[in-house]
């Protein structure tokens, strides 16, 4: 296990640096970020080439890259143009993201595990085919039609929650928005259950456990669920940073300053510092998860074994 652990790091580096460079390349070279600053006002020559030699933006791309991923590993990623730090719209807009992730996550593996078990279990009876059209539908709607529609319901007709969320974004507040986040994810996930649940239910392993006579939720919880759910859990281990990073319109519609938020404000504003600070993290976060999902196979599948 920690040979494979060390191989698996090792192996994030080079994926790390690359996605980096990707990023970096397209935000900087793809525009003039001290033009974009000025917006339509024609800048001053001098100040311009101060600026740019504040922002070190007077180097070639690769000297530019290298200097950013130094400050990095030293815990600096750099200044936005309005002159605070990226450090500090990180410390603001991420904890709410992740709280907000974390609904997301919760809603669609415990909704979206269940209504795949029992899709899969009934297969082709009135319950699989409810849940299969179901699904359909809410993947064929956009996140912020159904954003807006439950938020109209829920917040201004109903008055069930609050349609806009407070800048300190409590859990009780980031429940119908991570319901909205994971809607979708939900329906992947029911699907993705339900096939894995009906293929497994005629495995050799299912059969032999139901011959032996064991209990039939002894078999689905011990046998039967543990191999199904490992292509669910790949799933929802690389829908945290797609959750995260993809969170722009739910956090828009609910009025949420978190990681989606700064992002949508960076882009609009052609605010280099912050898209590629924020998008740098949300790198490591997708590697971090896909490391903890591929440890995972070994607890749900004991056939796997990391040599």
């Amino acid at each position: 296990m920690g040979r494979y652990v060390i191989r698996r790091l090792l192996q994030m580096i080079p994926v790390f640096i690359g996605s980096t460079f990707l990023i970096f390349f397209m935000v900087y070279a793809l525009g003039d970020p001290v033009a974009a600053l000025f917006g339509q006002r024609a800048p001053d020559p001098a100040v311009a080439a101060q600026i740019r030699k504040d922002l070190y933006l007077d180097h070639p791309l690769g000297a530019q890259y290298v200097h950013y991923m130094s400050q990095v590993f030293a815990g600096n990623f750099g200044t936005a143009f309005n002159g605070q730090a990226v450090t500090a719209l990180m410390g603001s807009a991420f904890p709410v993201t992740m709280r907000l992730t974390l609904v997301a996550i919760v809603v669609e593996a415990v909704i979206g595990i269940a209504l795949g078990v029992a899709s899969g279990l009934r297969r082709g009876r009135a319950v699989d085919t409810g849940v299969l059209l179901l699904t359909l539908v809410v993947v064929s709607i956009p996140t912020f039609v159904s954003g807006y529609v439950l938020q109209y319901l829920f917040g201004v007709k109903w008055g069930l929650v609050n349609p806009s969320v407070s800048f300190a974004a409590p859990i009780n507040q980031l429940i119908l928005p991570g319901v909205v986040l994971a809607l979708v994810s939900l329906a992947y996930v029911t699907r993705l259950t339900r096939t894995s649940i009906a293929e497994n239910t005629r495995a050799d392993y299912v059969r032999t456990a139901i011959a032996k006579g064991l209990p039939r939720g002894r078999v689905i919880r011990r046998h039967l669920l543990r191999n199904s759910l490992i292509p669910v859990v790949t799933f929802i281990g690389t829908d945290i940073g797609a959750l995260m990073g993809g969170a722009i319109v739910t956090e828009r519609i609910f009025n949420i300053h978190g990681v989606g938020y700064q992002l949508y404000q960076g882009i609009l504003r052609q605010n280099s510092p912050t898209v590629v600070g924020f998008v740098t993290i949300l790198v490591i976060v997708f590697l971090v998860a896909n490391l903890l999902v591929d440890l995972l196979y070994a607890v749900l599948d004991p056939r796997i074994r990391y040599a």
